[in-house]
Formats: structure tokens, sequence, C-alpha cells
């Protein structure tokens, strides 16, 4: 298989009208069933970020702790979990969104930095932003800096990516599908 933006498309399964009519959820599960399209999505991330000044990796809840605890590992950076509320056991701090489905809340535990860490913020997908944007408050409640939003895929026309970038955070992605895709 030759790694480029149509491999890992065709490897994303549509599935129309879930979790709600109207909506079509991208599902990555084909992709990490194929090892040899994992390792290269794991290695095309992980040669972006290897000489970056990113100093620590804040995986989102849930599909982007399978990615964050790769990168996490091949970089050796610290790993930081945004998870839905009520998921961390020890003292947290919370942020509210509003997402396609409606409002949500992540958090992070008090104590995941210090103050002047670049972060890189890690999903598989990004879609209206608004968890990558309340994980960025997050990162900034606690003094650290988002390096970066990186994904597999970008939904454009949900303008996530737009929002993250008129917010002042890089966004980088794999592969992108328009709504019509």
């Amino acid at each position: 298989m030759i790694f480029d933006e149509y491999s890992i498309k065709s490897l994303v399964r549509p599935i129309p009208d879930f979790p709600k009519a109207g909506v079509t959820f991208r599902d990555i599960t084909p992709l990490y069933q194929s090892p040899r399209a994992m390792r290269m999505v794991a290695d095309s991330l992980i040669q972006r970020y290897v000489e970056s000044p990113i100093t620590h990796i804040a995986a989102i809840d849930a599909r982007g702790f399978l990615l964050g605890s790769v990168l996490a590992y091949e970089l050796n950076k610290p790993l930081i979990l945004v998870r839905k509320a009520g998921k961390l056991p020890a003292d947290v701090i919370s942020e509210t969104y509003s997402s396609e489905y409606g409002d949500c809340v992540v958090e992070m535990h008090r104590d995941a930095l210090k103050g002047g860490e670049q972060v890189l913020l890690l999903d598989d997908l990004i879609a209206t932003g608004g968890t990558f944007l309340a994980a960025a408050r997050l990162v900034k409640q606690l003094g650290g800096n988002v390096y970066e939003a990186g994904a597999i895929i970008d939904l454009p026309d949900l303008g996530g990516s737009r929002k993250m970038q008129d917010a002042d955070i890089p966004t980088y992605t794999l592969c992108a599908f328009e709504l019509d895709e």
C-alpha cells in the first residue's frame, strides 16, 4: 500500500445517521485493523513532531488516546489525558463546549502541567473544533502553550479547523472529507 491521503480515506468507513440523523460518522476502526496503515499514520505523525519543540502530548477522549499513547511512547513525551467529565480520579479543571451532538464537558488533571510547556493536542478528527478548543483552554489555564492540534481527519465543512486557526491554534491533518464524500 502506498501511503497517501487517498489510501487513508479508503480505510475510513462512513456511517450515515450515526449517532443521530444527518451526521455521517467517520469510523477509523478499519484503519486500525490494518497494521501497515496504522504504522504509516503513526510514522507520519512521529516524523512531523520528532524535531519539534513539543514537551507534552494531550490526547483527547477517546480515539485520541489511540494515537496519543503511540506518539508519547515514540517521542518520549509525557501523555496528558483530556477526558469526558467524571472519568479522571484526581483534582481536575473543566471546560464546557458545544459539539455537533450537544453540550459536553472535558477535564484534565490540575497537575498535568506546571507552566510554559509546548503541548500537542491530538485526536482522530477535527469536526466543529469544540473539543480541541476546550482542550486548548484547559492547557492555557494551566500555563501551557498549544503548539498544534493534530488529527488523522479534517471535516472542513464543519468549520472546526478554521475556528482553531482563528484562535491561533495551528492544525495538521493527514486527510480531509467534504460533507458529500
